[in-house]
């Protein structure tokens, strides 16, 4: 089993470096824009560290939620169409509202902002995901599957399926789609949640589907070209200060805190809470981590 894991999580890779080599040339000489190279590599870079550290911690994940499937109210399995819709959506509604959080409380975006780093969206940047969610806590996010009584392994690998399909999703070269536009997260979609436009901060957080976002108001549509990057804008490219860019500004911001009640809130409100926010800092309901200064 472990060789053939291997062997699948190869294809996967060459298939990815294929995929990311035909958008470079096609941007380069078809289009005849310039490709961010160098920004590219470093999302690599990244990318490969968040594979190492995944290796470290995925035993933690797993007896996490492995404690809680313990817990479980009853066994439930995968026998048909019906139980894997059934998983697909709860699992879908689950992984909203780990993706909200991301954004909306800064511990966790501690982590998350390290896919909303780069300041040109391409398939890149699918794989530039930050090194540690486990330390934040983001498998609790999917502890209710494992009590409602899904296995930790089937979990773990709809979280895998859920990340693949988002690769195709950051791009620049895939218009919009039509009717799908309503039910499925796409391109456009995603392109908008990557924006640091003021209509598009927070906005999009589905993975596959697009529903829950417009269930519970968060849907924006792509209408003005996207600006991408972090409200405050930082052009690393050295992987480790990328990974750990925005965890610095938070201790850094605790160490400076003025009582307990303000270094509490440092870690626990919005990315960019300020004791005495500014207006426009307001308006942007104080996300992606800081004022909108540089665009």
């Amino acid at each position: 089993m472990p060789a053939e894991y291997g062997r699948a999580a190869l294809v996967v890779a060459l298939f990815v470096l294929l995929a990311v080599i035909l958008e470079a040339l096609y941007i380069r000489f078809v289009r005849r824009q310039a490709y961010p190279w160098a920004e590219s590599i470093a999302s690599f870079g990244v990318g490969i560290g968040r594979r190492l550290t995944g290796l470290l911690s995925a035993g933690l994940t797993m007896s996490l939620l492995g404690m809680f499937y313990e817990l479980r109210v009853t066994d439930r399995e995968i026998g048909g169409i019906f139980d894997a819709l059934v998983f697909f959506f709860v699992f879908e509604l689950s992984y909203y509202w780990y993706h909200r959080a991301a954004h909306e409380v800064r511990w966790f975006w501690a982590s998350h902002s390290v896919h909303h780093s780069a300041n040109h969206m391409n398939l890149t940047v699918a794989y530039r995901l930050g090194w540690t969610g486990v330390l934040s806590g983001a498998a609790f996010f999917f502890a209710p599957l494992a009590i409602m009584g899904y296995s930790p392994f089937l979990i773990v690998g709809m979280l895998a399926v859920n990340l693949f399909y988002q690769l195709w999703l950051h791009t620049e070269l895939i218009g919009k789609l039509g009717p799908l536009e309503w039910v499925f997260n796409t391109p456009s979609h995603h392109r908008v949640h990557h924006a640091t436009n003021l209509a598009y901060i927070d906005k999009n957080y589905g993975g596959v589907l697009i529903i829950f976002d417009r269930l519970f108001g968060t849907f924006a549509r792509e209408e003005e070209a996207p600006r991408y990057g972090l409200v405050s804008p930082h052009h690393h490219l050295n992987p480790v200060r990328i990974a750990f860019h925005e965890w610095q500004r938070m201790l850094s911001d605790i160490w400076h805190a003025k009582g307990f009640k303000e270094r509490l809130l440092y870690v626990l409100a919005r990315p960019g809470w300020r004791p005495a926010p500014t207006e426009l800092e307001e308006r942007c309901f104080l996300g992606r981590g800081g004022p909108e200064t540089g665009l």
